[in-house]
């Protein structure tokens, strides 16, 4: 039998398709009836007709990636959590604009394809999927060497997803006094692991820390959340006025994105106890506190801003851990201030 000169180069067909064979039971078990054709076309195809029911449909999308979070989680071979991490960082983007999911695409890439991990990133891609009703309709593998060191991977996805014309979320009705609800994390999610790479090395990633109740590493490959079903419950309750997903750039970066012109936030952070996977990074890193909040969410993945008259409604129907947390107020017309008590 001929050597393959391209497995020479360092890239492997026959491992590309076993990897598509591996995961494609987890794929299809997130198909729905408006999936025509997906794993193994070149392109997916969605029947979209359903739409026909909504007055006037208007799709989200946006793309995203799992960051340096994947080398935490290679080094622990925990694949699956990066799965999900990427599909809810998705949802939770398109979220904040009121749309819900309607069809997700992958991207895996590493400089050598292992066929059993990359169906286990697939397999999480599928839990969090159909969770949350939403097809994975395509994606691509790709074994890149030369680009990405021995041992790596990337992983990138794009959600697309829909709402009513007139239910989206834009942050444009937010006025002064209205307050600020935050939903609790689930842990890092999936930022600052650059800054927490240089703190802690895979060395410790096995040790129990018993403030954490668990190894360091299981709590920092803790998937992200999804906050689409309690979004949806306090949406049953009353209006939202604006969303904000606290992910790069933490309170400081994220809040002012829904803003209007001439409004800031003040954050009370004494009305939440800060999880202690974060105040072990802080001390075991030397950070400053105040950077901690424009690096990390701090145990509040996702604020929700209402009406006062509705704080008590949203927060029965958020459940779960859900704060008051801070309000929106005027500043001058060209600021939009976070201001950290």
């Amino acid at each position: 039998m001929t050597k393959s000169a391209y497995a020479a180069s360092g890239v492997d067909i026959n491992a590309g398709n076993r990897a598509v064979e591996l995961m494609r039971q987890a794929v299809r078990a997130t198909y729905g009836p408006e999936v025509l054709l997906g794993i193994g076309a070149f392109g997916g195809l969605f029947d979209a007709s359903k739409l026909k029911v909504m007055r006037a449909p208007v799709l989200v999308g946006s793309t995203d990636g799992v960051g340096t979070k994947t080398m935490v989680a290679c080094a622990l071979e925990s694949y699956e959590t990066i799965g999900q991490d990427i599909v809810n960082h998705c949802i939770n983007d398109i979220l904040v604009q009121g749309a819900e999911p309607l069809f997700f695409l992958d991207y895996v890439a590493a400089p050598k394809l292992e066929p059993e991990a990359i169906a286990r990133v697939v397999k999480g891609v599928s839990i969090a999927c159909q969770a949350a009703g939403c097809a994975i309709l395509g994606g691509e593998t790709a074994e890149m060497p030369g680009v990405y060191m021995p041992g790596e991977m990337d992983l990138a996805g794009t959600i697309v997803g829909v709402v009513e014309r007139d239910q989206i979320i834009d942050g444009s009705r937010i006025t002064e006094g209205h307050v600020m609800i935050g939903l609790p994390s689930s842990g890092l999610h999936t930022n600052g692991f650059s800054l927490v790479r240089s703190i802690f090395g895979p060395e410790t990633y096995g040790l129990f820390e018993a403030e954490l109740g668990c190894t360091l590493g299981k709590a920092l490959v803790e998937p992200h959340k999804s906050y689409l079903p309690q979004v949806k419950m306090i949406l049953n309750q009353c209006e939202i006025k604006g969303l904000a997903h606290i992910t790069g750039g933490g309170f400081v970066d994220n809040i002012p994105r829904i803003l209007p012109d001439g409004l800031g936030a003040i954050i009370d952070r004494s009305t939440w106890s800060v999880p202690p996977l974060f105040s072990l990074i802080e001390s075991q890193g030397a950070v400053d506190h105040d950077e901690m909040y424009r690096v990390f969410n701090m145990g509040m993945g996702m604020i929700v801003i209402v009406d006062p008259v509705d704080a008590d409604a949203a927060l029965a129907a958020a459940d779960k851990g859900a704060v008051l947390i801070g309000r929106a107020v005027a500043q001058n017309q060209d600021t939009k201030r976070v201001i950290l008590l």
